[in-house]
């Protein structure tokens, strides 16, 4: 079944690229188009992710209550949406105020309820609230947060909705009570709003020469340390950005080792750890995600006496605030970063298939090698990611088991 997941999804790209070209990205009409996919109702009083509401990997912490006298009331913006139907109870309006993203996400559950019950539409209980109605912190106090049900009442739609709601992309979805289902979203402001995988600017690389360079000076030519299939250092062309921005500031993981190396990269990065197990299996690696690593795991640090790379355990692992961050593409698909070795790929778990639907941009920097060597490295990229970058992510939304994507995932769109 992943063999055929695989050809599907190189083969859509490998699609999207005949028809977009290869120079700009699709705009926002592009691909609205779903995949049909069987949908899973969630069980009462379950909720996706399965994280707590208001922690990273969901909708993220509470910032504090909007007023209509505040100064961050400029934040919530009206749904007149008429397929959506707002109970109003309080007759102010109130429930028809919210972010941004809370509307975006609300208008696309709009359609999706449509289309599965004819004649249904979604309707909203409770919205923004102005008269503390609810627990202190709650997210209905800064419009991040709805209580939906379908226009006709009938519970036995309510699992089904909640999953639209999971699909639309919502942060998290809670099948709270028989009467409602609750979804909130993150901040518009927030740095879990954009995740992707990166390294801070500071963080270096190792050239073929020797030499160290900051990840954000790479360019297109620079041949970077990294390792083969087998766990071997070698040496391999930087392609791109896929990620590329030089003034927001994020929240990175900081992996720590016994030996005293520390990488620091966001918290859906995949990092390559080793199995606490016996020498002969010990340098077998797999990728999961930085925010999955725990303290007494081995990650693959660089030897210089040996040249080569050594199991070391993670002692402590904590949180950073950095400003700048970039996600390198090597020809390899791995990365030697700050010493310590590191998949190029994020968001979707599996290393391999990440790399896989990498292909064509590693065929077309092959091609530009070939035709063009004569000319000397281009200088830094664009800011922002990468739209090809955004096509596999919208390709993995619709293709791949949600279980499969990090629940920070990506931003697909400038916000």
């Amino acid at each position: 079944m992943l063999l055929w997941t695989k050809i599907a999804l190189v083969g859509l790209i490998c699609l999207s690229l005949v028809s977009s070209g290869m120079g700009c990205g699709p705009g926002r009409g592009y691909g609205r188009r779903r995949h049909p996919k069987k949908l899973t109702p969630l069980a009462y009083k379950q909720f996706i992710p399965n994280v707590a509401e208001k922690t990273l990997g969901a909708s993220g912490k509470y910032e504090g209550k909007i007023t209509r006298n505040s100064e961050r009331f400029k934040e919530l913006t009206p749904n007149y949406n008429t397929d959506i139907i707002f109970k109003d109870e309080e007759n102010t309006g109130a429930d028809r105020l919210m972010t941004q993203r809370c509307k975006d996400k609300l208008n696309s559950l709009a359609i999706s309820v449509m289309n599965q019950w004819p004649g249904v539409k979604l309707r909203v209980t409770e919205g923004w609230d102005e008269d503390g109605h609810h627990l202190e912190d709650s997210l209905h106090y800064e419009g991040r947060a709805v209580d939906i049900t379908t226009s006709d009442r009938d519970k036995s739609k309510y699992g089904t909705l909640s999953r639209l709601a999971v699909e639309a992309g919502f942060d998290w979805v809670y099948y709270e009570s028989k009467a409602h289902i609750h979804c909130s979203v993150k901040a518009e402001n927030s740095v879990a709003a954009k995740s992707g995988g990166c390294f801070p600017g500071s963080s270096t690389v190792t050239l073929q020469d020797g030499t160290k360079k900051a990840v954000k000076d790479l360019r297109s030519g620079d041949r970077v340390m990294t390792a083969d299939d087998d766990g071997n250092v070698i040496y391999t062309d930087f392609i791109m950005f896929i990620d590329r921005d030089s003034t927001l500031r994020r929240i990175f993981y900081v992996i720590e080792t016994d030996s005293g190396q520390k990488i620091t990269l966001t918290a859906a990065h995949l990092l390559f750890v080793s199995p606490n197990s016996s020498s002969e299996t010990e340098k077998r690696m797999s990728a999961i995600f930085a925010s999955q690593v725990q303290p007494g795991q081995k990650v693959f640090v660089f030897d210089a006496e040996r040249s080569r790379l050594e199991p070391v355990t993670v002692k402590r692992i904590y949180t950073q605030s950095h400003e700048g961050s970039f996600a390198p593409v090597t020809a390899q698909g791995t990365i030697v970063v700050d010493q310590v070795l590191a998949s190029c790929y994020a968001v979707i778990e599996d290393h391999d298939l990440a790399h896989w639907a990498l292909a064509p941009v590693r065929l077309a920097h092959w091609v530009s090698s070939f035709l063009f060597s004569s000319q000397p490295p281009s200088s830094a990229q664009n800011e922002g990611v990468h739209w090809y970058s955004k096509i596999l992510y919208q390709l993995g939304t619709w293709l791949l088991d949600s279980h499969s994507i990090h629940p920070l995932g990506m931003s697909v769109y400038p916000s």
